[in-house]
């Protein structure tokens, strides 16, 4: 009953052959590359080596501009710092110079200003001698007299007078003198 399919005998039987898988084979050529020789390797290896270090070299230098640049913006602040605490302290010191500013800081010291009686002129009167008069005397006259500021003089200085020139400015006289209490 082989006519017979499916219930149909109008239907050609089919016959089944095996199919065959053709399986192509194919040869893969494969080429080895020669090994490079060592002479070529070492040269390859020292160029490497050669391009870190010079990469180092230069990060490294690049990393020393950044500290120093780093250092000297640090200083600049610094000096701007500095300079405006020296403009500050320069304007103190041109109050604090004033005339009348001095006037007024020795009178609340308890300072005031010598009557005609109580400065005497040792200028004017001539000693008899040199000597006799340096074995009189003590060594320091300034010691015992007060100035404007209140500070002595050092040992061995006579006082001596000074007048405000019109500019403020304290100057010598030539004379030496001695305040009386």
């Amino acid at each position: 009953m082989p006519a017979y399919i499916h219930g149909n005998l109008a239907v050609e039987q089919r016959t089944e052959s095996p199919r065959k898988v053709k399986v192509k084979e194919t040869k893969r050529v494969v080429y080895r590359s020669k090994s490079l020789p060592m002479q070529e390797k070492l040269l390859y290896l020292f160029t490497v080596v050669i391009c870190v270090i010079v990469a180092g070299t230069i990060i490294w230098r690049y990393a020393q501009i950044y500290e120093m640049s780093a250092s000297i913006k640090a200083i600049e602040q610094q000096v701007a710092k500095l300079e405006a605490e020296n403009s500050i302290l320069k304007q103190k010191l041109d109050a604090a110079l004033e005339p009348h500013r001095m006037l007024e800081q020795a009178k609340q010291l308890g300072f005031s200003t010598a009557e005609p009686g109580q400065v005497k002129n040792e200028g004017a009167a001539k000693p008899k001698s040199a000597s006799a008069t340096q074995s009189a005397k003590p060594k320091s006259t300034a010691a015992s007299s007060s100035t404007v500021s209140g500070k002595a003089a050092p040992a061995g200085a006579t006082a001596s007078a000074s007048s405000a020139s019109p500019a403020g400015k304290a100057t010598a006289s030539a004379s030496t003198t001695k305040v009386q209490p």
